[in-house]
């Protein structure tokens, strides 16, 4: 049972003939007698009882009027909301993304893609772990996603963004502070504030100091991002943190890594690239994303 044909007979319902209902719907009256037909072969018997002058509705067709109208209404309806995904001017985009972007990285993408398309609305979905923040989009929670680089197997269409770097942050006290840059090495006598287990920054903060040989005393655990970066500046504990969460007024606080710590970032999507999804991903490749050095050490 196919929406025209329900279409037409709606037309005849409400016309009482089936060239009004033909002229209303722009075919000729043998076609709409045709689809009338066949929906009556569909429904197992006569719709329409035919008059000399005009149609009426038989009990079937009383039946199945009201029931016709909502189907056809429905449809119309659900049209209306996928033209209006489409629309750039009235869509909705659904981000996910971990903790420390939704921070650093996403405010000025979402201030530039709202500066240019001032009706999208944008719902944030923000994750401890990568994995959460994968399955978030490949299970339709989110239509974009923002973190590290997808796997290959991650079933996911990827842009590669750049990359970011991480640095790590010391109290006013701390003998480093201030300085050009510190090894992670040079931190192996500090107490830590650390991530804790399943956050992804945590992974990655371990990952490093094992490259460097160096077993973190913690002192403070958070699962908070822009809280370790003020828990360290305060002198409790040094923590390693992307770069871009550390604002303006704690720059001193943050030393670059020796050799330099970088994490590749990219935006996906779960199937084709929606406009509004291909406005934001183009908003975030707009940002000013630095070189890579030539000693980074690159993590996954």
């Amino acid at each position: 049972m196919n929406l025209r044909r329900l279409e037409c007979f709606i037309a005849v319902a409400e016309t009482g003939s089936v060239r009004a209902a033909a002229r209303r719907l722009h075919v000729t009256p043998p076609s709409l007698s045709q689809q009338l037909r066949v929906l009556e072969d569909e429904i197992g018997g006569p719709l329409l009882e035919r008059l000399p002058r005009g149609m009426r509705l038989t009990a079937a067709g009383r039946a199945l009027l009201p029931e016709a109208r909502a189907a056809v209404l429905a449809a119309q309806s659900s049209a209306r909301s996928a033209r209006a995904a489409l629309d750039l001017e009235s869509a909705q985009l659904e981000i996910a993304t971990v903790f420390s972007l939704a921070v650093g990285l996403l405010p000025q993408a979402i201030q530039r893609l709202r500066r240019q398309h001032p009706g999208i609305s944008i719902r944030l979905f923000e994750y401890r772990h990568r994995e959460a923040l994968m399955e978030a989009v490949t299970s339709g929670v989110a239509d974009v996603g923002v973190g590290p680089l997808p796997r290959d197997d991650d079933g996911v269409s990827a842009v590669l963004l750049g990359y970011e770097s991480f640095v790590a942050v010391v109290g006013r006290d701390h003998p480093a502070y201030g300085g050009p840059g510190i090894g992670v090495d040079a931190l192996a006598g500090d107490e830590w504030v650390l991530f804790p287990p399943g956050h992804g920054l945590g992974d990655l903060v371990h990952s490093i100091c094992d490259r460097a040989g160096v077993v973190p005393r913690e002192a403070v655990y958070t699962g908070q991002a822009d809280a370790a970066v003020r828990l360290a500046a305060t002198g409790l504990g040094v923590a390693i943190v992307p770069a871009n969460i550390v604002p303006s007024s704690l720059s001193r606080h943050a030393l670059p890594l020796r050799p330099p710590v970088h994490r590749p970032l990219a935006v996906f999507t779960r199937g084709t690239w929606s406009p509004q999804a291909e406005a934001f991903r183009d908003a975030l490749r707009a940002d000013d994303w630095p070189a890579l050095p030539r000693d980074a050490v690159i993590e996954d």
